[in-house]
């Protein structure tokens, strides 16, 4: 069997690493002229984890990123409002709240895939299908046909949009910043993944190795709005100036080069993953916003759950079928979890907002474990 994969993000590189493993001949077409160091930190729960085992990679990623010990949320006064202890649930399954830059986790995959696995510059325009084939056309004029076309192609994805047009993405009434730095000289706990919840927005500080820090700022915005597209590091560090250290320094300490924007934004769950020979996954199946940490997991178990079904099935149909039935589900509760609790830390209202702490505080832990675990246990 040939596949192709449109999209050569951490979906679609752990998507042909899973599929060369399970025999099948994968090639990855991404519209970028060529991979850069850019991206952002990204988490990695025990169940991204436990699919990057599977595909032989972890120990090379484990090397790259860092372990950490708790996920605590502070107030704007660096109160905690909850502090979850990880180190139970690595114990039970592995892994779990790990840190390491996109870039490094990029170039990890990147490094297992069969030689001549990657196709840069090809940007999708359509595809085709036809009897037992599938066929991608580039914006470049070239074309490409195979047994199966996976669209990994994120959020804004080509191939959904083509394949349901009405599935576009919907903001969440929130923008957000990202960056990583050198610890500017700032005292912070390298063991813990920290969000603070303030009246002015949200604010999440995790450390990486070689002493540097992944950051992110979220605050309330009408959508593609033209003041937050030309906020600067300087302006970002005014408006957080009332939340605890180190945030205001942090947040000052970055250049103009480093910080990455976009507005926050998921998908409606869709009714189908699956049309005809094309199958979606990653972002382009079932985007959710970042506030469970799981968008990077979700895509990685779709990679390993997809090589599995088509091993398992040997009619391709039923294999995806199959992929469809275990997916869908499982992402859209995601979706909607993520969505909402981004809803609540959002609240601007300092009344709201100290109800709001209060109960977090009183909620007993076990029920915070228990959805993590939810989250934990994947089906392969």
């Amino acid at each position: 069997m040939k596949a192709i994969i449109v999209g050569g993000g951490i979906g679609g590189l752990c998507t042909a690493l899973a599929l060369q493993q399970a025999g099948i001949e994968a090639t990855v077409y991404e519209a970028a002229a060529k991979f850069r160091g850019l991206g952002a930190g990204v988490g990695l729960a025990a169940n991204a984890m436990q699919g990057l085992q599977r595909l032989g990679v972890m120990d090379d990623v484990v090397a790259r990123g860092k372990q950490l010990e708790a996920l605590v949320i502070f107030d704007e006064q660096g109160q905690v409002i909850s502090n979850m202890d990880t180190r139970r649930l690595s114990n039970k399954y592995g892994i779990n709240n790990f840190v390491i830059h996109r870039a490094d986790l990029h170039e990890v995959l990147l490094s297992h895939l069969k030689p001549g696995s990657v196709e840069l510059g090809k940007r999708c325009e359509e595809v085709k299908q036809q009897n037992d084939q599938v066929q991608v056309l580039f914006a470049d004029g070239s074309h490409a046909t195979a047994d199966l076309l996976v669209a990994a192609d994120g959020i804004s994805s080509v191939v959904r949009q083509q394949l349901v047009p009405d599935s576009v993405p919907r903001y969440a009434g929130y923008t957000c910043w990202r960056a990583v730095i050198e610890n500017p000289g700032v005292e912070i706990n390298k063991m813990i993944s920290a969000e603070t919840w303030a009246p002015e927005g949200r604010v999440g500080i995790a450390p990486l190795q070689d002493d540097k820090i992944y950051w992110y700022a979220c605050i309330n915005a009408p959508q593609r709005d033209e003041k937050m597209r030309r906020m600067t590091p300087e302006k970002l560090a005014r408006h957080f100036e009332r939340v605890h250290s180190p945030v205001e320094a942090v947040l000052a300490s970055t250049s103009q080069e480093q910080l990455i924007w976009n507005d926050i934004a998921d998908l409606k769950p869709l009714k189908h993953f699956v049309y005809g020979r094309v199958v979606l996954l990653g972002d382009a199946a079932h985007a959710t916003t970042p506030n469970m940490g799981q968008g990077a997991c979700q895509a990685i178990e779709d990679a390993v759950v997809l090589a599995q079904c088509l091993q398992q099935e040997p009619v391709l149909s039923n294999a995806l079928k199959k992929y469809e039935k275990r997916r869908k589900a499982r992402t859209a509760k995601v979706i909607q979890l993520s969505r909402t609790l981004g809803e609540v830390a959002h609240w601007r209202n300092p009344l709201l907002g100290k109800i709001r702490n209060t109960l977090f505080r009183a909620m007993p832990r076990f029920i915070t474990q228990r959805q993590m675990e939810d989250l934990y246990r994947v089906d392969f």
